[in-house]
């Protein structure tokens, strides 16, 4: 005998928040920058100065109020990739200006990388905050580790141009766009393939 399907109970569906997402399965291909990436995850030596890095992170980020404030809980998700909007954009667009002009006495320029040499300390705290909790994997460990060495030669040669000559002042802009984007590349993977700075409750299975 069927069963009338009027009282056959069916279970409560799960909230939005706590169903499993599907897995976005349309093909990207692979990037020829994989086997870069793949070659610092498997760089052991990173792992001395890089283990040193997160327990230093964990050691200064462990009050839970402050953890808390730097991962993002107030915001609803992770601040470090609003912040590095800035940084990157306000960076990007002092070499842009190397090559549109429009700004001869170079002010600027120097307005556009103060701005991100001010952007970058929150941006490392609250970058550096997540990582550390995810460090104990050994890719994300190592590919933190020059993700933040990128970051920090990019800051430092656009940070020189304001200092010298004009063309060397190119030269090192140019250098640290590189530089940047190579920082920019890295943290896409942690974030986007690692999952790192990801809500453990929102992450796509």
């Amino acid at each position: 005998m069927e069963p009338d399907p009027r009282t056959v109970e069916t279970p409560a569906e799960a909230p939005e928040d706590e169903r499993v997402r599907e897995p976005n399965t349309a093909a990207r291909g692979r990037s020829p920058l994989e086997p870069l990436v793949e070659a610092v995850e498997r760089a052991a030596v990173l792992d001395g100065p890089a283990s040193a890095l997160a327990g230093i992170y964990r050691e200064a980020f462990s009050p839970p109020a402050l953890k808390a404030a730097l991962r993002g809980d107030w915001l609803g998700h992770a601040v470090h990739p609003v912040l590095s909007d800035v940084v990157v954009g306000t960076l990007l667009s002092a070499s842009l200006l190397d090559f549109i002009g429009g700004d001869e006495n170079r002010r600027a320029r120097h307005r556009l990388i103060a701005t991100a040499l001010a952007a970058a300390a929150p941006t490392a705290m609250t970058g550096g905050n997540d990582w550390a909790e995810e460090a104990d994997d050994d890719g994300v460990r190592r590919a933190g580790l020059v993700h933040a060495l990128s970051n920090s030669t990019a800051l430092a040669l656009y940070a020189g141009s304001m200092a010298t000559g004009r063309r060397r002042a190119v030269a090192l802009r140019v250098a640290g766009a590189a530089a940047l984007g190579a920082g920019a590349y890295l943290g896409g993977h942690l974030s986007f393939v690692k999952g790192v700075g990801v809500d453990p409750g929102r992450k796509r299975r």
